[in-house]
Parts: C-alpha cells; sequence; structure tokens
C-alpha cells in the first residue's frame, strides 16, 4: 500500500489528499509535524516538505502536482466532467501563476512577522490582482468551471483558503472578487473538505497505521 507524508494544514499536501480520495487511492496515511519532522521521511525527501507519497514499487513523489497527475493516469476519469483546450491550458496557466507568485505573497502577507522590510498590505493587493485574473474567468457553476471539482479547484483552493484565514473579515467583505468568494466558500462547505481534513495524532514509528480515505 503506498504511504503518504502528510501535514493536514498544508495547501500542497491538502491538494495531494483530494486527488487520492477522488481516484479512490487508499494510502497509509502519516501525519507530520513540520517542526520535528520523521527521519525516515527527510531519508527519502531530503527536502523536508510535504506531500510524500512512497508508491507500492519503491519510487518516491514529493511533489504534490507530480501525485496529482498520478492520481490521473491512474483513474482517468477521476474528474467528472472533460474540460476543452483553452480551459485546460488556462488551468495550468493558473496552477504556475498560483504555486510561484500567489504563494509567495501570500507568505509575506500571512506570516509578515517572519520576515524582514515586509509590507503585509502590498503583499495582500498582489494577491489580490492575481485574484481578480481568476474573477474574470470563472463560471457561476459551483466549482470553477462546472459543479464537480476539476484539478484548478483542487491545486487553488487550497491557496486562497489560507488568504482567507489570514483575515476572515477582510476576505469576506472585499468587494472585487465576489465570484471567488462564492466559489471558495462552496468548497468550505463541500463534503471533500470534511473527509480530508480529519485530525490524526503525529504519526510515530510504532504507532497502529492510519489509512486515508477513510470512507473506503
Amino acid at each position: 500500500m503506498p504511504i503518504l507524508y502528510s501535514f493536514k494544514r498544508c495547501p500542497y499536501a491538502m491538494r495531494a489528499r483530494m486527488a487520492l480520495y477522488l481516484s479512490n487511492t487508499v494510502v497509509e496515511l502519516r501525519e507530520v509535524s513540520l517542526r520535528d519532522k520523521p527521519q525516515s521521511m527527510l531519508e527519502i525527501s531530503p527536502k523536508g516538505t510535504v506531500p510524500v507519497l512512497i508508491l507500492d514499487d519503491g519510487n518516491v513523489i514529493d511533489e504534490s502536482i507530480e501525485i496529482i497527475e498520478w492520481c490521473i493516469k491512474k483513474k482517468k476519469n477521476i474528474f467528472t466532467e472533460t474540460l476543452n483546450s483553452d480551459q485546460e491550458l488556462f488551468t495550468e496557466d493558473a496552477i504556475k501563476l498560483f504555486d510561484e507568485k500567489f504563494k509567495f505573497h501570500l507568505d509575506r502577507y500571512k506570516y509578515a512577522t517572519r520576515y524582514e522590510d515586509v509590507d503585509e498590505i502590498l503583499h495582500r493587493e498582489s494577491c489580490v490582482e492575481i485574484l481578480k485574473t481568476m474573477e474574470n474567468k470563472i463560471s457561476n457553476k459551483i466549482f470553477f468551471y462546472t459543479d464537480h471539482l476539476n484539478k484548478i479547484d483542487i491545486c487553488i483552493l487550497p491557496f486562497i483558503r489560507q488568504f482567507r484565514i489570514a483575515n476572515p473579515e477582510w476576505f469576506d467583505n472585499h468587494i472585487e472578487f465576489p465570484k471567488v468568494q462564492k466559489w471558495l466558500d462552496n468548497f468550505l462547505k463541500s463534503s471533500i473538505l470534511e473527509e480530508i481534513m480529519v485530525s490524526h495524532e503525529v504519526w510515530k514509528k510504532n504507532n497502529t497505521a492510519i489509512f486515508f480515505p477513510t470512507n473506503l
């Protein structure tokens, strides 16, 4: 059985868990503390970030996007609807934008005290500009393109969720991205978020194995 090293609140780990959930892939879940990472994880992935997935054959995937791609190859109908070529292209561009730019500004907004000479409002506004590009593309469905989750949803919503957590009242009352607010709200109320955000004790070597998803 594959083994997944994860951290509940990490957006990268969240999107990997969603892909595993949607592909009906059962794994042994090992919840880690980012302040005390297990040696067994560091030995197979020295960069020390989650998620890390160890496959049955011993191969290691330690990038969330690669875990998602592996799940898609494993179960091709992981997402209910097929996107057209323009939607697929925008999906990849949007994921890259959030991974490379939004996350950079998000960290300096949400965790401003960790950085020197940081203007958290400037970084917040940089995030807003990116959200406005999404506002112009989002549909009137439950999720970004359709009424069901797709790749763009599971890859981006965990980061927007963190952006809101930094100041929920400000986010909920901001007027520049109402469609994004509704999109996130639909996600926050979804059953999949409830399923992947179950709390578990930090994994120790001799602990009883925990299996994820728990509904399979």
